[in-house]
């Protein structure tokens, strides 16, 4: 049988892409789900082209919507990030996900609940980070999580019936339209 394909945020399978050198390796992501899924490995920062480590960055409030910003030297990385996205939005839908698990609170990964900061430094709202936001618009049907989310049994049993409706779905559409 097919492993279920699944994008992650890397930093989550224990790549060192994070801000600081690090990762932030999700054993529970690993040993439960990972052991029926294939993970296709995303990490928005590297891939755009910032390095390890990179200054810490955070989302701040501009008029045209949040803009990702380093923290300190206050740096733009907004654009990069998003023309890095729309190329690699149409990548990952030729890899057919069915499923994406972000980092949490991340300002490119974060599904929910990520501060966006004023120019001042003082948080005025919470939102989604640049490329969580962008792949759930240009996906919005398929299943989408935190990883702390998925620590609980029930939410993890829910994901993963959510991701499982979305293949049924479209292999449905598929069958209908091959006859």
């Amino acid at each position: 049988m097919e492993k279920i394909r699944l994008g992650i945020s890397s930093c989550l399978l224990g790549e060192k892409v994070r801000y600081d050198g690090g990762d932030k390796l999700d054993h529970c992501l690993r040993d439960t789900i990972g052991k029926s899924v294939e993970w296709v490995s995303v990490c928005p920062e590297v891939e755009s082209g910032l390095p390890v480590p990179r200054e810490e960055m955070r989302l701040e409030e501009s008029p045209e919507g949040p803009r990702l910003v380093t923290a300190h030297s206050c740096v733009d990385h907004t654009d990069m990030v998003r023309k890095w996205a729309g190329e690699k939005l149409i990548d990952l839908a030729a890899k057919g996900l069915c499923g994406f698990v972000f980092k949490s609170r991340s300002p490119s990964c974060g599904v929910r609940g990520v501060k966006i900061f004023a120019v001042s430094g003082i948080p005025v709202r919470s939102g989604s980070g640049i490329f969580a936001a962008a792949f759930m618009a240009k996906f919005p049907l398929v299943p989408v999580e935190e990883e702390g989310r998925l620590r609980d049994p029930s939410l993890r049993m829910s994901f993963m019936n959510r991701v499982l409706a979305f293949i049924r779905r479209r292999d449905s559409i598929r069958k209908r339209g091959s006859t």
